[in-house]
């Protein structure tokens, strides 16, 4: 009887990863999508800052507006394709350990 249970549950968990698998892997390749096409417009709509380098040769002045870029709408631009490009790193990883459990299974 044992076995019988024990074959049945084997059965269930593999029909479980068999159908969840497939269905995780789509559900990660959109999220991966939407943080592309979030990268991309995040980083069109930051302004051109070319600047930066001969500022710190030059020892110029941080303004106040400089010293808090971090809530201007430039920091907030960076904040968000920072964030959408970890998540993204991290749905193309889960994608890919997703497909070698898919194999090995």
């Amino acid at each position: 009887m044992n076995y019988i249970s024990t074959m049945l549950a084997d059965d269930l968990q593999g029909d479980f990863w068999t159908t969840f698998l497939p269905i995780l892997r789509y559900v990660l390749f959109f999220i991966v999508i939407v943080c592309a096409i979030t990268i991309i417009v995040t980083t069109l709509m930051q302004s051109n800052d070319s600047n930066n380098g001969i500022d710190a040769v030059m020892g110029s002045q941080e303004s106040y507006y400089a010293q808090n870029k971090g809530s201007s709408r430039d920091g907030k631009l960076k904040l968000t394709t920072i964030i959408m490009a970890s998540i993204a790193a991290f749905c193309i990883i889960l994608y890919f350990v997703t497909e070698l459990i898919n194999r090995a299974g």
